[in-house]
């Protein structure tokens, strides 16, 4: 009763009916989850000064067990969430509350004297773009990547499971030159899989220089160090991110850009996979399972319908509109700063999520498809006039120029019988009799070119 009264009071679907999206990306793209970033990256730089920076205060922790202050970050709870809450709601400044917090802790363990290098020489988009990083990152490593690069797996095996089976294509919706129903898996199994090297191959970036990106403040109690290697090397070192060298005070948030338009051209095949499946299941070349106790219309009951394919279509679509609108935004900021990208990145789950949700929304209608193997026959044996095609390009092999236009008369927008076919191929004495009998026992079943070649060779 609890979850459906949480249920009935959200806003969005990714809090209710799609809950189990929310429990997968909470971790990361919740506001629990950016406060335990923000707590990460400032005991990360209290980390890296105390090894790092030679002050009385830093060499006399670094000859103490630091282990308590590690925990600080490494066992963040909902109680250390809360408590910054609490302080939130009185500094009205959610970075400066983490910073208090952290102080609260140093002082519990007797640590009071490195407050003072708690958040030294740090703006607070230094902590955020920070957090930010590190959310995108375990995001797409540990959610979306796996669930993407499964699904693209499980296409690649519908691919070869059919890579024998004919099917006749349409091109412009017309009757087209035979293909197999795995090698048209497989092409999508290809486009998902170089979607998702793409996004991977995109380096998540990270400034931590200061106020307007010149490390002005931290650069004056300490004028002997080098703190561009020194932010680079705690950047890539300690938070496991790409440094940007050059910055105003934020991050310029071009790489969130292309990840998102990465995602977004991933939920764009991922439409064109539902919206084909939705034509071929209405073709009747696939068949869906009923499932007892299911409902595939209020007044109709013989129907079941594609709502699988459906959903994902609108969910994809819904991610790409956030990703655009994020992708539009988030690169402008006025001057060297505007807060406007703060609001703005706090969607940055949305867009992940729905992309989430339309991927279970395909896995769980291929789930219910069948392939209808007699209505594919069925097909290909009523167009015989595809082998116009092959018959005409053999006829050019032996140099008759208008073997096109021959074709053409024969077949163009008619139905041609399997016996007119065959009567025309075996009347071209024109051709060898080895090449004759090709095309006399040619069918449209037959002429898949290497269509089941390609589609039987694993990607995966």
């Amino acid at each position: 009763m609890e979850k459906l009264e949480f249920e009935c009071k959200t806003l969005s679907p990714l809090d209710g009916r799609y809950g189990k999206i929310k429990d997968a990306l909470g971790d990361y793209f919740s506001e629990y989850a950016l406060v335990k970033y923000r707590v990460f990256v400032e005991i990360q730089w209290l980390k890296y000064l105390i090894e790092h920076v030679d002050t009385p205060v830093l060499n006399d922790a670094k000859a103490r067990d630091l282990s308590g202050v590690a925990k600080i970050s490494s066992e963040f709870n909902y109680d250390s969430y809360k408590r910054i809450k609490e302080i939130e709601a009185t500094t009205r400044h959610d970075v400066k509350a983490v910073e208090y917090f952290i102080d609260e802790k140093l002082k519990e363990l007797g640590f009071e004297h490195l407050e003072s290098f708690v958040h030294i020489g740090c703006t607070s988009e230094d902590i955020n773009n920070t957090s930010y990083g590190c959310m995108i990152r375990d995001g797409l490593k540990n959610v979306w990547l796996p669930a993407a690069t499964e699904f693209a797996k499980t296409i690649d095996g519908l691919a070869i499971k059919d890579a024998h089976l004919p099917m006749l294509a349409h091109t412009h919706g017309q009757p087209a030159t035979p293909t197999t129903v795995g090698k048209e898996f497989k092409v999508y199994a290809y486009r998902l899989k170089s979607s998702i090297e793409n996004i991977e191959s995109i380096k998540i970036k990270a400034k931590f220089n200061g106020a307007t990106g010149n490390y002005s403040a931290i650069g004056v109690p300490f004028p002997n160090i080098n703190w561009e290697e020194a932010n680079k090397d705690y950047v890539e070192n300690y938070l496991g991110l790409t440094f940007n060298p050059f910055t105003t005070q934020i991050e310029s948030h071009d790489y969130t850009c292309h990840i998102l338009d990465g995602i977004r051209h991933f939920n764009n095949i991922l439409m064109d996979l539902d919206v084909d499946m939705w034509l071929y299941i209405s073709m009747e070349y696939f068949k869906q399972i009923p499932v007892k106790g299911e409902v595939g219309s209020s007044t109709m009951p013989h129907k079941v319908n594609p709502i699988r394919f459906e959903n994902s279509e609108a969910n994809a679509d819904f991610s790409n509109n956030i990703c655009v609108a994020l992708s539009n935004k988030l690169p402008k900021s006025r001057m060297q700063r505007d807060l406007s990208d703060s609001s703005t990145q706090r969607n940055l789950g949305l867009a992940f999520g729905y992309s989430l949700q339309a991927i279970s929304e395909t896995t769980g209608g291929l789930a219910k498809c069948v392939v209808n193997e007699a209505k594919l026959a069925e097909d290909l044996n009523e167009k015989w006039e595809v082998l116009a095609e092959p018959i005409q390009t053999m006829l050019r092999k032996y140099g008759i120029a208008d073997a096109y236009d021959q074709l053409k008369a024969l077949t163009r927008g008619k139905n041609i019988s399997k016996e007119a076919i065959l009567e025309f191929a075996q009347g071209l004495d024109v051709l060898s009799e080895e090449d004759r009998q090709t095309l006399v026992n040619m069918t449209p079943a037959s002429y898949i070119g290497r269509a089941a070649d390609i589609a039987e060779k694993p990607l995966f």
